[in-house]
């Protein structure tokens, strides 16, 4: 994966709606801030139950963005990022809709997955409770499979039914898509939800031996079509350190939390813990198209012995700062508030989290940048934005609440704000010094952390000091940046008033 940083959007929320227009954004507003683009899904349907994470058709480009050809456009200019869907698909789908036609008569029926599916001779009661699904209940809903009432899988709606992926029917499938993908000029596959793809009786369903089977098999398949794969599971931070051995590329979905834990306390404790221990082979974000993780620092969901990267008082607590910074907008959008009843997630935008200080966040997004693995920026974020109320109001749908839809004028509008100013200039300062692609190495000096990349004719030095800028109404600069370069040294210990620019030889 090349080591620049890339943008995560949907195809139809930046200008015009459609891939023609978030091609011509991507090659003129951000043109050399974001050199790769994760498309979230563009299939048939892109707006159904889950904003195009429930595909009717995960191998057709939904006519309302655009076709095949306009991908082709923007990969040749960016490197491209799509996600195969392994869990779930669309209960409208043609296979699924077969299934209830005809019933086990239907040559779908294998492909997905019942009750009795994974348990043929029953189940005990503590065999159901131990299954670990990201919701509250039971992962099962009622469908009639010609006339017969089915209890099928549905990990997270019952829109959404979950497929056998031991069967050769869901195989068959998801090498479907990975065909599709690996004639479209897509490069990386994100694995969505692939955590929950591999159930057996007697086990929480959740990345088991069985999980990490799958995780292999997939990965083998990508490569032979020369797609690299990143693996989404948000889970205890110990699993993610075992997944990452295992796999091209892993989030570090902890880094969000931390660094909100950090600037709410004002310690680097456990953040300079992380950087210790974190895997390399990440994909960095602090915002995607879902909520912010909280299950990535606390203790284990499954096991409350196995410690978390953070007590979970100072989960709870950082979860009620986040409340106050938002003035209650996030509760509103989390849990039983709203209809996606993520368990493991507080929904806000990244810069309403942090009470919209423009420093915190400018200051969020340097260690970001500066920590090992590539960088993705979600469209929201990379016009500092504030949570959408009208949105969720209108669909009451939490995540919604970080999915705003932006018109050209407003994005013209936010390029002339200086945080977003600055948060370009630093984009394109990582994808130009020639020093992150050297060597990395940190330190901890009290309550200050640096950051420092070389590469021996070039350098850059990152100290964030968290509790400089204590209060959420602090305007102080948190974070100080060093650098070197073609035309000597350089500093700012204001990243917003003097954003970095590399001087080039």
């Amino acid at each position: 994966m090349k080591n620049k940083v890339q943008l995560i959007t949907y195809a139809d929320r930046l200008g015009d709606g459609n891939l023609a227009s978030l091609t011509d954004i991507l090659h003129t507003r951000f043109a050399g801030v974001y050199e790769g683009v994760h498309i979230l899904p563009f299939f048939t349907p892109f707006d159904g139950a889950d904003a195009g994470f429930d595909p009717i058709d995960h191998t057709k480009v939904d006519p309302r963005l655009g076709d095949w050809d306009d991908i082709a456009e923007l990969s040749k200019t960016h490197d491209i990022m799509v996600d195969a869907i392994v869990n779930h698909m669309s209960w409208q789908s043609k296979q699924f809709q077969d299934v209830l036609e005809h019933g086990e008569e239907s040559e779908y029926y294998p492909m997905f997955l019942t009750m009795s599916s994974v348990f043929p001779d029953g189940a005990t009661e503590e065999e159901l409770a131990g299954i670990y699904r990201p919701r509250p209940g039971l992962p099962f809903t009622h469908y009639s499979f010609a006339g017969k009432t089915r209890l099928v899988w549905v990990t997270f709606t019952p829109q959404q039914v979950d497929i056998d992926t031991d069967s050769a029917e869901g195989w068959a499938y998801l090498m479907s898509i990975f065909d599709r993908m690996g004639t479209s000029h897509v490069k990386y596959i994100r694995l969505d939800a692939v955590g929950y793809g591999a159930k057996e009786a007697g086990t929480s369903c959740f990345m088991t031996p069985k999980t990490f089977a799958l995780i292999s098999r997939l990965r083998e398949e990508g490569a032979k079509r020369g797609l690299e794969i990143l693996i989404e599971v948000h889970s205890y931070y110990k699993k993610q350190v075992e997944i990452a051995a295992k796999v091209d590329r892993v989030y570090d979905f902890a880094l969000p939390p931390l660094l909100l834990h950090s600037l709410f306390t004002g310690r680097v404790d456990a953040l300079a813990h992380w950087t210790e221990i974190r895997p390399n082979n990440a994909v960095t974000v602090l915002d995607t198209h879902d909520g912010i993780g909280v299950i990535d620092i606390g203790s284990d969901q499954l096991d409350r012995s196995l410690k978390g990267l953070v007590p979970d008082e100072d989960v709870d607590n950082m979860v009620e700062a986040i409340a106050k910074n938002t003035h209650g907008e996030s509760k509103a959008a989390t849990g039983a508030a709203a209809s996606n009843l993520d368990l493991y997630q507080v929904n806000s935008t990244y810069y309403s989290a942090l009470g919209c200080n423009d420093q915190h966040y400018i200051a969020a997004r340097a260690v970001q940048f500066f920590l090992p693995g590539v960088p993705q920026v979600y469209y929201v974020g990379a016009l500092a934005g504030v949570n959408d109320m009208e949105l969720l109001k209108r669909t009451n749908v939490g995540r919604d609440i970080n999915r705003h839809y932006y018109t050209t004028a407003e994005i013209d509008a936010d390029f002339e704000r200086p945080v977003v100013r600055a948060l370009n200039m630093l984009a394109k300062f990582r994808n130009e010094l020639p020093a992150f692609n050297g060597d990395f190495d940190y330190a901890v000096d009290g309550e200050t952390m640096r950051f420092t990349w070389n590469d021996g004719a070039t350098s850059a030095t990152l100290s964030f000091t968290p509790s400089r800028g204590m209060g959420a109404d602090n305007a102080q600069p948190v974070a100080a940046l060093t650098w070197t370069d073609a035309a000597g040294e350089h500093a700012s210990d204001d990243l917003i008033a003097n954003p970095p620019v590399v001087h080039m030889g």
